[in-house]
């Protein structure tokens, strides 16, 4: 009896260990292209975003009183990111959007001024939590360079204006889920802060006004990692 016991263990432990030996010696299942790839060192990503600019126009004033009102506006964004590491990355982002502007409460009540267009690229540095899990947030800041072009016044009051270019500061909230290979859904958020002075000159003369621009940006895209 215990030699029976003996040799079945015998010839199981072997069985067993033949069957270890074969899982060791099968090769690992190659990816497939659908396998998420998460973030790397030394890679970049590509964004395409709708953006909706909103500006805050805090503390804004005229020469004549009142306050500053800025439309906002909804824009195709495009950025570019270089992962420093797989944490750390670095993005650029460009986009363009045309805005109307008016002062209310003015000394001469309601003024149309016109509209502009701003190119604002933002260069941010950012880090990237979980970056090699599907969902993967980030926080990031940066600055932002804001030149306005365009302008086109309202007229007849407004015969044209003008308005300053300027430098501001940006933060960033966003997060990036590889839902198949190296495509990625994203969703940001940026607050910038930014200061422009606009120069008007009207049939009554000329009238300055300045706010704190301060735009909400908001975007949701499809990104590609290469």
């Amino acid at each position: 009896m215990r030699k029976t016991l003996l040799a079945t263990c015998l010839l199981g432990a072997l069985a067993m260990s033949g069957v270890a030996s074969a899982q060791t010696a099968a090769p690992a299942p190659a990816p497939t292209d659908d396998a998420p790839v998460g973030k790397a060192a030394g890679t970049f990503m590509i964004r395409g975003r709708l953006i909706g600019v909103i500006p805050e126009d805090n503390s804004s004033s005229t020469s004549i009183g009142g306050h500053v009102n800025t439309t906002a506006q909804p824009a195709p964004e495009v950025d570019l990111s270089y992962f420093f590491t797989d944490n750390i990355a670095a993005e650029l982002i460009a986009a363009s959007t045309r805005h109307s502007i008016s002062a209310t409460g003015t000394a001469a009540g309601y003024v149309d001024v016109g509209s502009a267009w701003v190119l604002p690229p933002t260069l941010t540095l950012q880090y990237h939590f979980m970056p090699h899990e599907r969902f993967s947030p980030y926080v990031g800041a940066g600055l932002n360079v804001s030149f306005f072009y365009g302008t086109s016044p309202a007229g007849p009051t407004v015969k044209s204006f003008s308005m300053d270019n300027n430098v501001g500061a940006a933060l960033q909230l966003g997060f990036d889920y590889n839902f198949t290979g190296h495509w990625f859904a994203n969703f940001d958020v940026k607050q910038i802060f930014l200061n422009t002075t606009a120069h008007i000159n009207t049939v009554l003369g000329p009238v300055t006004a300045k706010t704190s621009l301060d735009p909400l940006v908001i975007g949701a895209g499809i990104g590609y990692r290469f």
